[in-house]
């Protein structure tokens, strides 16, 4: 049975619980497999494409915007696909959130995605250099221009958030529907705590990035002789101590009685916790595409769910 959609917040949007990451568009994944994965995720019932301006910037003679021109020129190609798909993309990683920056970032993005208007738009990460009460006031302003249809916030900590929140209610801004946080099975307190009870007791969404932990919880990488099989196989090298190997047990434990790939287990145990929308994961090839797409249809019982929290604790 496919999860059931899932509404993003307090906006009246609905999605599939599973978002693709665009971060490899135009680097990783050239422009037709860029293509095929698109519309592979879209003809299996996905929604939200998630995505930034500045990817993919750090790749040389790159210098941002690739990802977004990638699915501009996709929709362009069969321009229904839109009514089909929830595009989030975001602002602030390379130039900061001075309101003088946002709105030709903002007109940048639309022009590249050949959209008129952007669903979900996230500062990517906070810039206490600028006051938040400028940098919201200027996501309002796009929002009452229907450039974008909803506002979020990625990389904030609770405090900021809780204040981001306080400068809405005190200038009528409309509220942020949206949380992009890193989390995964194996890093599982850089969002627990504070910052997971905020977004449940505002019923802001929650879209989690690093979902796979890198790659590490598709098991790919269970020794250090395994940290050389890919160009980031060496950021996995902390997962390998501590709860990493646990982890990898029980997944492998699930796979057993399931046939499911780790990977399926692992997004459709982030899928199944209770604050999570969508987790975000991005995809090089249709195979590694299939893997994760087979989380939309994976239930895991309770005892498998409990394995799984156990060995992640």
């Amino acid at each position: 049975m496919t999860h059931a959609k899932r509404m993003m917040g307090s906006s009246g949007i609905e999605l599939a619980p599973l978002a693709l990451g665009g971060n490899v568009f135009g680097w990783t994944a050239d422009r037709d497999t860029s293509f095929r994965i698109l519309d592979a995720f879209v003809d299996a019932g996905g929604s939200m494409i998630d995505t930034a301006d500045v990817y993919s910037a750090w790749v040389p003679g790159h210098a941002g915007g690739e990802s977004e021109t990638v699915i501009g020129e996709w929709l362009r190609r069969d321009p229904a696909k839109r009514d089909k798909v929830i595009i989030a993309t975001k602002v602030g990683f390379m130039a900061g959130l001075k309101p003088d920056t946002i709105a030709p970032s903002c007109d940048a993005s639309l022009s590249r995605l050949g959209v008129t208007e952007i669903d979900l738009y996230y500062q990517h990460k906070d810039d206490e250099s600028v006051p938040l009460a400028d940098s919201i006031g200027e996501f309002d302003a796009l929002k009452k221009a229907g450039k974008i249809r909803e506002a979020g916030l990625s990389n904030f900590t609770a405090p900021r958030v809780e204040e981001a929140l306080a400068v809405c209610h005190s200038n009528h801004f409309d509220l942020p529907v949206a949380l992009q946080n890193w989390y995964n099975m194996v890093e599982r307190d850089r969002f627990e705590g504070e910052l997971e009870m905020l977004a449940a007791n505002q019923g802001l969404a929650v879209f989690s990035y690093y979902s796979l932990a890198n790659g590490f919880l598709t098991g790919k990488y269970r020794s250090k002789d395994d940290l050389g099989r890919s160009p980031r196989g060496l950021r996995n090298i902390g997962y390998l101590d501590g709860k990493g190997p646990r982890v990898l047990a029980a997944l492998d434990q699930v796979a057993a009685e399931t046939g499911a790939s780790l990977a399926a287990i692992a997004l459709a145990w982030t899928m199944a916790r209770p604050t999570i929308t969508a987790p975000i994961a991005s995809a090089t090839s249709l195979e590694q595409l299939s893997e994760q797409l087979a989380a939309l249809t994976l239930d895991l019982s309770p005892a498998q769910m409990e394995l799984l929290n156990e060995a992640s604790d």
